[in-house]
């Protein structure tokens, strides 16, 4: 039978996992590893990489690949690689791809239906783009589930029995969510989300690069866009001292010279965990206000919650660590591997659309995370005006859920009205996401204030269907909210996967090699001297063995680069094969 994938799309990295005999497990990739890095890239010969391989060839050649593009989702923003243009739900689809890819390689047998999951206050439009995303890359996507809630599934999963409120505090790469979590006689209901989907490790790491950047005078955003090679290698080096200073007091960063090399004397900045803090500190501020929110959404106080949850690498931060157990009063917990747990949250929920006997008591339920309503008029006096928001759904309302609130037309013999669908808090549209519109005709002629029933049902996918009845007639009509980024149509769908299918990708079997090679040669730009033609030599034998093509030659001066590398480049890239 065809399992069902529980799928993380992460904004930096990405993990497949299912539901076997034994709980949850996280599905290997190609390289073995347990995450794939969310970049894709187009290398010199024109074929896509996706996940290490391109990670190691942005370093040193950005303007090939392509990161960060989940925070794009939904909106018509295009990114460039290597002179070629993707769109967000493009570049998704390619890491979704490969996802499929060693699913299929794992289980020996095709696979094509999945549980994906997404940022809790990832909006309409960004929800039908990731389902766009799943069927250009060949998923039928069995379900849409938010982040948070796929990590209090995976607790849940394993504290079967237990009755307790959590509060999950999921900070990722690029995005936010707080969901507050009542565990429940074998039921795991939502009772509150909030958040921010573009505040993630990535903001602090940019942070950490714009500080030192301006150590030598240079803005971060003019380096970006005139230098683009010196950010990207900056960043990376950035990435890993902020990992090092998790657990140690300072650590040592050189900056690359404006060609984005690192000459002998590239100046070296001393950066200690104190300083990191304090850069980073108004960032991680912003979580604050969706704590709050969500606790008063959910009616309870801190002291109510019985457990704090951390999801997401950069709550592996001392400093945000600090700030979670001063805001909620308690020490927070991470019994499971954060960069892990939605993963293997997902897979327990793909479990039960496949109906595994392992979950048959497990019941979920989840909310919707914005205020959904209509366009109005308000009547000031003798003047009537326009721009208002009038919810018919609200916020943290338990899905899936239908509801209907009558209005009417404002003008005599008014025949038709226009309904404009909007998602947000604010009173005023202006404020708010626009949805979609639909025009409701058939009115009778008469005075004003001819009723109109809006009923709008809202799914655990997030698909909004709007149903507008005429009450004088009973005539009735619908209307789903469906637009995808760009308005993407079925027809437009079917387009982007032939595009896709066109692409070159380097054989499965191939991406191991593909990735040493990008390695290496990004560590030779590192190297002094006469260590570069140590692994100078190392280099020229292995592409020489590439090009025989006998496996056995090719694995072997693999395995002398691969030494060498860890030698001297022990805090690299290599794919993360265990359990932190």
């Amino acid at each position: 039978m065809d399992p069902v994938i529980g799928i993380d799309l992460g904004t930096t990295n990405s993990a497949a996992a299912f539901l076997g005999l034994d709980g949850p497990q996280i599905i290997p990739n190609a390289l073995g590893g347990r995450l794939t890095p969310s970049v894709v890239g187009v290398d010199e010969s024109n074929k896509v990489l996706v996940g290490a391989a391109a990670r190691e060839l942005q370093v040193l050649h950005p303007d090939r690949c392509a990161n960060l593009f989940k925070r794009y989702m939904g909106t018509d923003h295009k990114l460039t690689a290597a002179g070629r243009e993707f769109t967000p739900e493009e570049l998704s689809g390619l890491v979704l791809r490969a996802l499929k890819a060693d699913a299929e390689a794992f289980f020996g047998h095709p696979v094509s239906r999945a549980v994906i999951t997404v940022p809790a206050y990832f909006n309409d439009r960004q929800r039908k783009a990731t389902i766009a995303a799943g069927k250009i890359a060949g998923w039928t996507v069995e379900r849409i589930l938010n982040e948070p809630t796929a990590a209090a599934i995976a607790y849940g999963f394993h504290d079967a029995g237990a009755d307790k409120k959590l509060l999950v505090f999921d900070l990722g790469g690029g995005t936010f969510d707080v969901s507050v979590v009542e565990l429940f006689e074998g039921t795991l209901e939502v009772k509150a989300s909030s958040g921010e989907s573009a505040l993630g490790g990535e903001d602090f790491t940019r942070a950490f690069a714009a500080r030192l950047l301006g150590t030598v005078g240079v803005s971060y955003e003019q380096a970006e866009v005139r230098t683009p090679k010196r950010v990207s290698r900056l960043v990376q080096q950035c990435e890993r001292a902020k990992c090092v200073l998790s657990r140690d007091e300072s650590v040592t960063v050189r900056i690359p010279d404006a060609k984005g090399e690192f000459p002998p004397d590239a100046p070296e900045v001393v950066v200690t965990r104190e300083q990191l803090d304090s850069w980073v500190s108004p960032t991680l501020a912003r979580a604050e206000l969706p704590i709050r929110r969500v606790l008063g959404d959910a009616k309870l106080t801190r002291d109510q919650i019985d457990e704090v949850i951390l999801v997401g690498g950069a709550t592996r931060m001392p400093l945000v660590i600090r700030r979670v157990t001063e805001l909620l009063g308690k020490d927070p917990r991470r019994r499971l591997n954060p960069d892990e747990v939605v993963a293997l949250g997902a897979a327990v929920q793909a479990g039960l659309v496949g109906r595994a006997a392992a979950v048959e008591e497990l019941v979920v339920t989840d909310v919707a995370p914005f205020t959904l309503g209509v366009a109005i008029s308000k009547q000031f006096g003798g003047d009537m005006r326009d721009g208002y928001f009038d919810p018919v759904i609200d916020r943290n309302t338990t899905i899936p859920v239908s509801r209907v609130k009558r209005y009417s037309t404002v003008s005599p013999n008014q025949t038709s009205i226009i309904v404009r669908v909007f998602q947000g808090e604010s009173r005023r549209i202006d404020d708010n996401l626009a949805l979609g519109e639909f025009e409701v005709r058939g009115i009778p002629p008469g005075p004003a204030h001819q009723p109109v029933d809006i009923r709008f049902t809202y799914d655990l996918n997030g698909v909004l269907e709007i149903e507008a009845t005429v009450v004088a007639t009973s005539r009735k009509m619908s209307h789903v909210i469906a637009r995808h980024a760009q308005g993407m149509s079925d027809a437009q769908i079917r387009a982007a996967v032939a595009a896709m299918e066109k692409l070159k990708t380097h054989p499965r079997d191939e991406e191991m090699n593909r990735f040493v090679l990008l390695r290496a040669e990004r560590v030779f730009k590192e190297l002094p001297a006469e260590l570069r033609d140590v692994l100078g030599n190392l280099l020229d034998g292995f592409e020489a063995a590439m090009e025989k093509q006998d496996a056995a030659v090719i694995a072997s001066h693999r395995e002398e680069l691969e030494r060498f590398l860890t030698l001297y480049d022990p805090h690299g890239d290599a794919p993360n094969k265990d359990e932190q």
